[in-house]
């Protein structure tokens, strides 16, 4: 039996889908982000998470400000209009990355835990030893969200001695 060392594209898009609606509701669906509407805005927020164990990967949410705003709102169920608290949006988007990274680690061999989440302001940098396995440009109110499924370049793997 071969077990898959990376998730698939369908996989990660139905555990995006299922969080999403989940945490904004059925109303406004996620929908795959056509070419004309990527690369997303620059300058946005970034959260991420880390799993480590018998599988490992970074998973990578990336937003634009505006969008970043709108989520944190729609799950704290505030009007479009009231003004965010100062951990407001980074609890937000900490507890979405977190539910997606755990989710897409469910789809994995395990044993493999969750690092707390990150988010910042602007893009992170990713390690040299990580590859793109998987990435999501995804649409919701007119911008483009950005998720991202790294994995280790160079697995590690028994040694043969």
């Amino acid at each position: 039996m071969i077990l898959a060392t990376e998730p698939s594209l369908s996989d990660v898009y139905s555990v995006v889908e299922e969080v999403w609606t989940t945490f904004l509701g059925p109303d406004e669906p996620i929908y795959p982000a056509g070419a004309e509407q990527v690369p997303a805005e620059l300058g946005g927020y970034d959260a991420a998470i880390t799993v480590t164990g018998a599988w490992q990967a970074v998973v990578l949410v990336s937003l634009p400000v505006p969008l970043a705003e709108a989520i944190t709102r729609a799950m704290l169920g505030m009007d479009d209009e009231e003004a965010l608290a100062g951990d407001d949006l980074t609890d937000a988007l900490g507890e979405l990355v977190n539910v997606i990274g755990g989710n897409v680690k469910s789809l994995m061999a395990g044993p493999s835990k969750l690092s707390l989440p990150l988010v910042a302001r602007g893009p992170m940098s990713s390690s040299s030893s990580l590859v793109e396995a998987c990435r999501l440009d995804l649409g919701w109110r007119g911008h483009v969200l950005t998720v991202i499924v790294s994995v280790p370049a160079n697995p590690t793997s028994e040694d043969p001695s």
